[in-house]
């Protein structure tokens, strides 16, 4: 019982995590030593399956899999039915300042329409933990999306569970917390959103001395969101920032910025938007990099009620 305490303590709640956490990992808890971390693990692997499964297996496994509407039915066919769970979604857009505001939009939409409607599928709703990064969450715009869709505004902002994170670290140790919420109330929540999920890695970690390390502490916690998503069946959705690309210009790339975070953040996000203002209230979304849909963009509309299909 107080190796099961030790192993909740730092969000391994389930057999699945054990196997998911390495023993170096494991060794770093604290009061679990080498001696026990192997018993732990064998106990651990006796009790679950191996990891091999035919394709058709798989294919049936994949069927929990959910999408959340994002409230235009463009934006959900481009990505394929909307924001898929066992998946980190990654968002980014311009470096001029609207576009903090227009990520908040889509963040604010998602989390109304995840707490409170029922999707395709038999996908039913649920709670959403949201972690801040940048001091940029503002609940009165919840009470505006709820009242777009005649919902209660108490009822919609006590389903957003939210976090300030100060420094990266702190954002790594509150996923120890979003691993023990999620295993508390098993199929409640549905998505996590961190917005941004690089901004406190470019205050921490400044130069190219501190690069390296930087990109390994940022593996570490994407890894982490990836287990974290697939154990739990939730929607990872994460904003990112842009950067001036001083080399675009001599390969007379059409636009010279490109998503921070670099190859190990490319890697770990399962799709990538890549979003940018049209005519007046329009807005365009581009699928930067998918595993199964096909590069395409759509356009929609910021309304007061958050996000709903272009008019013509």
């Amino acid at each position: 019982v107080a190796d099961i305490k030790k192993l909740k303590s730092v969000g391994i709640c389930t057999i699945k995590g054990i196997q998911m956490t390495t023993r170096r990992a494991l060794c770093n808890v604290k009061g679990l030593s080498e001696a026990k971390v192997d018993k732990i693990k064998e106990a651990a692997n006796k009790l679950i399956e191996p990891g091999f499964l035919t394709a058709s297996e798989y294919s049936e496994k994949r069927r929990m899999v959910f999408h959340i509407t994002t409230g235009s039915q463009e934006f959900d066919k481009l990505l394929g039915g909307g924001i898929e769970s066992m998946a980190i979604t990654e968002a980014f857009g311009g470096v001029r300042k609207y576009f903090s505001c227009f990520f908040l939009f889509i963040l604010y939409e998602f989390t109304v329409v995840t707490a409170q409607l029922p999707g395709p599928n038999g996908y039913t709703g649920g709670k959403i933990i949201f972690i801040d990064t940048e001091n940029t969450f503002r609940p009165d715009r919840l009470r505006d999306i709820a009242d777009h869709f005649n919902l209660d505004h108490d009822a919609v902002l006590d389903n957003v569970l939210y976090a300030r994170a100060y420094t990266s670290e702190h954002q790594m140790e509150l996923l120890d917390y979003v691993a023990a919420k999620f295993h508390e109330e098993a199929g409640i929540f549905k998505l996590l959103i961190i917005d941004s999920i690089m901004a406190l890695f470019r205050v921490d970690f400044s130069g190219r001395g501190e690069l390296a390390e930087r990109q390994q502490k940022l593996a570490q916690m994407l890894s982490r969101l990836q287990k974290i998503s697939e154990e739990y069946n939730v929607a990872v959705f994460v904003t990112n920032q842009m950067t001036a690309d001083p080399g675009a210009t001599m390969t007379f790339q059409a636009d010279p910025k490109k998503p921070i975070g670099g190859h190990i953040l490319a890697h770990a996000s399962t799709t990538r938007i890549s979003l940018r203002k049209g005519r007046g209230e329009l807005r365009i979304a581009k699928i930067y990099d998918s595993p199964e849909m096909p590069e395409n963009e759509a356009t929609f509309a910021i309304t007061a009620g958050g996000i709903g299909d272009a008019k013509e």
